[in-house]
């Protein structure tokens, strides 16, 4: 008897877990990572929200790479399993990395932002401030490497499942060996001496078996020098 599989092992659970945290570190990018305020000239700029897809373009490459694998995860064999593992750790580890660089150093983190603003990537009296979000893709891309590991130490419970089953025999190669020279049908009585009954159908006193099964039938009939007349 077989154990029953525990909760935190089903491929369900795991496989939303992994496309859930990568969906999650994508959303993150979309919103606003950095305030800038810009320095103070004759000319007013407005203050500048740079998105996370600007300071940081890595976490979206390495969160839509961990969407990926969670989906490939639920066709995977038990070999690729273990590739998807690898992928959603290094995803993972890529999405944290990414977002502590720009933790570390916001300034950096929007100097292309500023750059296209004002014309030069930095200067005296700007103020870049953090927003929740670089953190929250900090959390995300943890929580993905954690889920490669998990993924690995579960599906080695998983069974690979089995689509397709041999197709049956064709009806037709039945047909043909029950028609077969030498056979008779059941319920047809023969006169002695081997002789078949007379038939104003079938002159040539062969006997007629049922209908082809389909054109293939025919042509074997054909070739066997029935007539294909009296199945008609």
């Amino acid at each position: 008897m077989s154990t029953p599989m525990k909760r935190w092992q089903r491929k369900g659970t795991v496989i939303m877990a992994a496309v859930l945290f990568g969906i999650a570190a994508f959303a993150t990018t979309t919103r606003t990572w950095l305030n800038v305020q810009l320095p103070r000239t004759a000319v007013q700029t407005p203050d500048l929200a740079v998105s996370g897809s600007d300071a940081a373009t890595a976490v979206t490459a390495f969160a839509v790479v961990a969407i990926t694998a969670g989906l490939a995860a639920s066709i995977a064999g038990p070999i690729a399993r273990w590739i998807v593992s690898v992928i959603l750790l290094v995803s993972g580890v890529g999405v944290a990395v990414a977002s502590y660089t720009v933790i570390s150093d916001p300034e950096q983190g929007a100097a292309g932002a500023i750059g296209q603003a004002i014309g030069v990537s930095g200067g005296d009296g700007t103020v870049v401030t953090l927003t929740a979000l670089p953190w929250a893709a900090l959390v995300c891309g943890i929580l993905i490497a954690l889920t490669g590991i998990w993924l690995a130490i579960a599906s080695r419970s998983w069974k690979s499942s089995r689509r397709y089953a041999p197709a049956p025999a064709p009806a037709a190669d039945e047909a043909s060996a029950a028609n077969s020279p030498g056979t008779t049908t059941a319920g047809a009585a023969t006169p002695a001496g081997g002789s078949s009954p007379a038939n104003p159908s079938n002159p040539s006193g062969t006997a007629a078996g049922p209908e082809p099964v389909d054109e293939i039938d025919s042509w074997d009939r054909l070739t066997r020098g029935d007539d294909p007349t009296n199945y008609r």
